[in-house]
């Protein structure tokens, strides 16, 4: 399948959804879509102080797929330059919504990363962007342009979902084996975070602690994950290129290799 091919049909799914009864589930005041945020941005706030660091005023940003904006004024409330910011969309209508609901200064870009040139960003993200591309060599071209406009000791991040749905054909979850080979990264961190939807939903009328409680006791249920990797120094590059490709049967990427002389990491994984 063709980048052109996929990303048509990607647009088709979201006007559809975006216009359906579906999107009714994901209103900002309901109290499982409240709860999915406040843990979305715990584990956003702590992984971005770790890795970029806890001034973000000068951090040059690119959100892929940036749909309505959220992540970027979530920055700007943290305290990142809007004129550092930028995203991409494939879709007019949201990029106009995140246009119009965003500090001014922020650059939006309708279409694809070949606006941005190499080395120019220090974090590159992209939110449920991954679990929306079936095609695999779409999925591994976005990956790839995506670690090109990275500079040097930057930093990607991605949000996206640890499980495929039964229900939606049109998402498929990304696993492990992909993230590593995607960003083969030394430095990496994987934390897993938000009660399935489904299970979200059904007790959102019990007091809050319990479903918080069962996400906190029960990693298994929880349905995303934030993975980020740093884009090493060309030299270092070059020797973690070398490694081979990970083996799907092998111990999780997350975890240290059980074998002597596997490639060496600093993993830190939650969940």
């Amino acid at each position: 399948m063709s980048d052109q091919v996929e990303q048509e049909r990607i647009k088709q799914v979201y006007r559809q959804w975006h216009g359906g009864a579906a999107l009714a589930r994901y209103a900002w005041h309901r109290p499982e879509v409240v709860s999915q945020q406040a843990a979305r941005s715990r584990v956003l706030s702590r992984l971005l102080a770790r890795t970029v660091g806890p001034d973000l005023s000068s951090t040059r940003v690119l959100d892929v797929g940036c749909g309505n904006g959220r992540f970027l004024r979530q920055l700007i409330d943290w305290g990142a330059t809007p004129g550092h910011l930028a995203g991409t969309e494939l879709q007019q209508d949201r990029l106009e919504h995140a246009r119009l609901h965003t500090a001014p200064g922020v650059r939006w870009h309708l279409g694809q990363l070949d606006a941005f040139p190499d080395n120019s960003v220090d974090l590159v993200s992209a939110h449920t962007v991954f679990s929306s591309i079936l095609d695999e060599d779409t999925r591994r071209a976005l990956a790839a342009e995506m670690w090109r406009v990275l500079r040097p000791g930057g930093w990607t991040m991605i949000f996206d979902f640890r499980y495929s749905n039964p229900r939606n054909k049109n998402v498929r979850k990304v696993t492990d084996v992909e993230l590593l080979r995607f960003w083969p990264a030394e430095q990496r961190h994987y934390r897993t975070l938000m009660l399935a939807p489904p299970l979200s939903r059904a007790m959102s009328r019990l007091p809050w602690l319990l479903p918080e409680l069962l996400s906190a006791c029960v990693p298994l249920l929880r349905s995303h994950f934030i993975y980020m990797a740093r884009k090493e120094p060309p030299e270092l590059r070059k020797r973690i290129n070398k490694s081979p490709d990970p083996d799907p049967s092998a111990p999780s990427p997350a975890t240290p290799p059980a074998a002597p002389g596997a490639p060496p990491h600093h993993t830190h994984r939650s969940g």
